[in-house]
C-alpha cells in the first residue's frame, strides 16, 4: 500500500523546511510552551494538511516553484490542526497521540490548553502578517469552524436523533474544513479566478469528508494499534458516526442501548454487535468512495504535473486505509 511519505514525496524537502520553520516561529519566551511545542512537533505525523497545500501550491505555480507566501499558509495551516488536536486530546482525556504522550499528560491539562491557544494565535499573527484578507478569512473560518465542530461534538454525545447530515456538518467542521480552506487560500494567493477556487475548496472539502468516513469505519475494524486509540472509543464516549447511523436505521434496539449510554453489563458489547450485523459498515465505505471519486474530478482544471499526479492519488490513498 502507498504511504503518505510516498505520496508527498514531491514536497519531501518542503515539508522538512516547514518543520524546521515551525520551530523558529514559535519560539516563545516561555520554556515550558516551547518545550510543549517542541514536542508536538517531534510527535511524527502524516503533515498531511501542510502537504496538500504545498502541493496544490506547486501545481498551481507556472514553474514549479513555490513562494514564501505559500510556505507560510502551509505552516500556517499545520499550526492550526496541530493546536486543534492539543484541545482535542484535552477534552477528549486522551492519554496518547501516535503512540506518544500528549501534551496535558505529560504535562498537565493547563500546560496543554495554554500550549493550544498559544499555537492558535501564533498562527492568526502569521495569518495576518500574508497581508490577504481573503485568505485571512478563509483561515479564521477554519478556526471557528474546529471550535463549533467540538461543541456540537459534545453536545450530541448519546443523542440518537441526530441525523447523517448533522453528522456530516460536524465531521465538516472537525476535519474537512481546515482541507477545504487551505486549498482555497492556496489558489487566493495564485490569483485563481473564482470557478476554480471553488473547485479547490470542493477538493479540499471532499477529501476531508472521505477521511473523517474513513476514520469512523476503522474505530470499528481496526485494533487499537493501528488506530493509536482503543478501538470503539467512539461510540464508548457516545459519538455516533456513521456506521452507527445507518445500523440504528436497520436495529432500533441499538438506540435503545445507546440513550442508556451502555449503563448495563454487556450494553456496549451488544452495540458493536449489532454495528457490525447491520450493513452500516459497508454503506459508510460507500459513502467514503463517493466523496473520494468526487475529490478526484475537482482537479481536471490542473496542468500536468508531478504534483497534481500525487493529489490525484490521494483520494485514492484515503480509501486504501480500509484494505
Amino acid at each position: 500500500m502507498t504511504t503518505v511519505a510516498e505520496l508527498l514525496q514531491p514536497v519531501e524537502s518542503d515539508l522538512e523546511d516547514l518543520l524546521s520553520n515551525l520551530r523558529v516561529l514559535i519560539g516563545a519566551g516561555h520554556p515550558i510552551l516551547q518545550a510543549a511545542a517542541e514536542h508536538l512537533f517531534s510527535a511524527g505525523g502524516k503533515r498531511l494538511r501542510p502537504g496538500i497545500v504545498l502541493l496544490l501550491s506547486r501545481a498551481l505555480s507556472p514553474n514549479g516553484e513555490l513562494g514564501p507566501r505559500h510556505r507560510r499558509l502551509a505552516e500556517i495551516t499545520e499550526m492550526i490542526h496541530t493546536a486543534s488536536l492539543v484541545h482535542d486530546d484535552v477534552v477528549d482525556e486522551a492519554d496518547t497521540r501516535r503512540g506518544v504522550a500528549t501534551v496535558h499528560s505529560r504535562f498537565s491539562h493547563r500546560v496543554a490548553v495554554l500550549a493550544g491557544d498559544f499555537l492558535f494565535a501564533q498562527s492568526s499573527w502569521h495569518l495576518a502578517n500574508l497581508d490577504n484578507l481573503e485568505v485571512v478569512k478563509l483561515l479564521s473560518r477554519v478556526i471557528m469552524d474546529l471550535a463549533e465542530g467540538e461543541i456540537r461534538q459534545g453536545l450530541y454525545r448519546f443523542d440518537t436523533g441526530q441525523s447523517l447530515d448533522s453528522y456530516l456538518d460536524k465531521s465538516y467542521r472537525k476535519t474537512a474544513s481546515l482541507m477545504a480552506n487551505s486549498a482555497k487560500a492556496a489558489g487566493v494567493l495564485s490569483d485563481l479566478p473564482t470557478t476554480e477556487l471553488k473547485s479547490l475548496y470542493e477538493f479540499g472539502r471532499l477529501l476531508g469528508l472521505a477521511f473523517q468516513v474513513v476514520d469512523d469505519i476503522l474505530d470499528f475494524t481496526a485494533d487499537d494499534a493501528q488506530l493509536g486509540k482503543p478501538a470503539a472509543s467512539d461510540l464508548a464516549s457516545g459519538t455516533l458516526t456513521a456506521p452507527v447511523i445507518y445500523a440504528m436505521e436497520e436495529f432500533p434496539a441499538l438506540s435503545g442501548l445507546i440513550e442508556r449510554e451502555f449503563n448495563e453489563a454487556g450494553d456496549l458489547e451488544q452495540a458493536l454487535a449489532l454495528v457490525h450485523q447491520s450493513k452500516g459498515i459497508a454503506r459508510s465505505r460507500e459513502l467514503a468512495e463517493k466523496f473520494s471519486h468526487e475529490a478526484r474530478a475537482c482537479l481536471d482544471f490542473l496542468a500536468p504535473s508531478e504534483a497534481k499526479s500525487a493529489l490525484l492519488d490521494l483520494p485514492g490513498f484515503v480509501l486504501s486505509r480500509l484494505y
